[in-house]
């Protein structure tokens, strides 16, 4: 093959990045509410926690869980926050973010159905990953398309990570007495889950529906 069929062949390479593009407070920020993933689930599923030396299932192991899960939301907001107010926005922060938050909200979802093992919260759980799987990959599909922004981050969209957040941490309180409360903020979750995915798909539907 000659030269010219090589550079014509070959993928564009992108710029070298320094590290102090990646290494930025806002980027830092999202990396530590990835590395509150595993945190999170050593507290919850410590042997004591799954039978093995008695259960302690105390009043401030889910304090502690409550506390790391809104402290991964608050990191969520402060990042994005943070990457605006100091112009520290990165490609890598733009891919980062998302995965951390979809992370750290499974990992607190599957725990919740472990802990309570009914149909309303397996149901739960269900339509809330199933809609960010079904969400992550149209956007990277319309991203290909170059046409992403058409599926951008919705008001909607926003509401619904304010109110799941709300209602996981509510459950991961464990107060029994408080179920009905959480049961109807989880359920408000999962309605506008279900309403943002809509709203996604009718706004790509016109690229879906090509040949």
């Amino acid at each position: 093959m000659t030269d010219l069929n090589r550079s014509s062949t070959a993928l564009p390479v992108p710029p070298p990045v320094s590290g102090s593009v990646l290494w930025t407070i806002p980027n830092l920020l999202t990396l530590a509410r990835i590395v509150l993933i595993p945190v999170f689930l050593l507290i919850a599923y410590w042997p004591p926690a799954i039978g093995i030396l008695g259960h302690a299932g105390s009043l401030l192991r889910h304090l502690t869980l409550a506390g790391v899960f809104v402290l991964a939301a608050v990191t969520d907001w402060l990042d994005g926050y943070l990457a605006r107010a100091l112009n520290q926005t990165s490609a890598f922060g733009r891919f980062l973010d998302p995965v951390a938050d979809k992370l750290m909200v499974a990992a607190a979802l599957v725990v919740l159905v472990q802990w309570r093992p009914n149909i309303a919260m397996a149901f739960a759980a269900i339509v809330i990953i199933s809609r960010e799987i079904t969400v992550s990959a149209l956007r990277e599909w319309m991203a290909e398309l170059g046409a992403r922004a058409s599926v951008a981050v919705s008001n909607i969209g926003k509401f619904k990570t304010a109110l799941q957040m709300i209602a996981i941490t509510a459950f991961l309180l464990n107060m029994p007495r408080f179920d009905a409360i959480s049961y109807t903020l989880m359920y408000g979750a999962v309605i506008l889950t279900l309403w943002s995915m809509v709203i996604y798909l009718r706004a790509a539907w016109p690229y879906l529906k090509q040949p």
